[in-house]
């Protein structure tokens, strides 16, 4: 399994962190250009890169940065935000990102996405689902900034794409991300196990190398979390079998 660290960009600034409903919490001194280098010499392979404001206003807002984090070559880049045409997904991927990340498109025109896949392949689009359970225990399709779960139960969701050549799946749960109390293993344990051809992306309240290693053993392809890099950057061991180093 692999570590990728999250850089979500807002005005120009890199966020700290953002609440489940995409608040800002708070922003990093660093610029873009230094977070990429302090995670690439931490030893990350990847980086997952939101926009927030293009989630926010509907396309994207930071193209040139993109493309300078591209340009550096040393981390495979993974890029969401305001990704809402055929066009603007092209151009994120001639501007170097290796994965276009497609949320709430998915939920909102899911035969458009599917389009896409076939167009552009499977190992091209990651599809990210955020989720919220209902009062059943069900996980349902939320779109950020809501509180109120869709109608669509993410099984549902990840089945239809599965027909249309789906391999990358990023799944958040928000309540977890919210309160930053470790992930919710169960999810992705019943992920991993209606879906096991899915590299299955976790997402959403990892801390440390213990939260890492459970996600490993649950058969995560890869853990999302900033906060487990720089926060156990001081013990690098720990993070080693997640990074380069592994």
């Amino acid at each position: 399994m692999e570590l990728i660290p999250t850089l979500g960009l807002r005005g120009g600034r890199c966020l700290r962190e953002w609440g489940g409903d995409g608040e800002v919490g708070s922003c990093y001194e660093l610029g873009p250009e230094e977070l990429y280098e302090r995670f690439s010499g931490l030893g990350a392979r990847s980086l997952n890169v939101i926009d927030q404001d293009g989630v926010r206003d509907g396309a994207p807002a930071h193209r040139a940065v993109i493309e300078e984090l591209a340009r550096r070559g040393r981390l495979k880049l993974q890029v969401g935000g305001g990704l809402n045409a055929r066009a603007t997904l092209e151009r994120t991927l001639s501007a170097g990102a290796a994965r276009a990340v497609i949320g709430h498109l998915a939920v909102s025109d899911p035969d458009l996405v599917a389009g896409w896949l076939k167009r552009f392949g499977p190992s091209a689009i990651v599809v990210a689902f955020d989720v919220r359970f209902d009062a059943a225990g069900l996980p349902r399709i939320a779109v950020r900034g809501s509180d109120v779960a869709s109608p669509v139960i993410l099984w549902d969701a990840v089945a239809r794409f599965v027909r249309a050549g789906l391999r990358h799946v990023l799944c958040t749960d928000i309540e977890c991300e919210a309160r930053a109390q470790g992930p919710n293993l169960e999810l992705l344990i019943e992920a991993v196990r209606r879906f096991p051809a899915l590299e299955w992306q976790a997402s959403g309240g990892i801390r440390d190398a213990a939260d890492l290693w459970a996600l490993a053993n649950g058969g995560a392809t890869a853990a999302i979390s900033t906060r487990a890099l720089l926060g156990c950057a001081s013990h690098a061991a720990d993070l080693a079998p997640f990074l380069r180093a592994g």
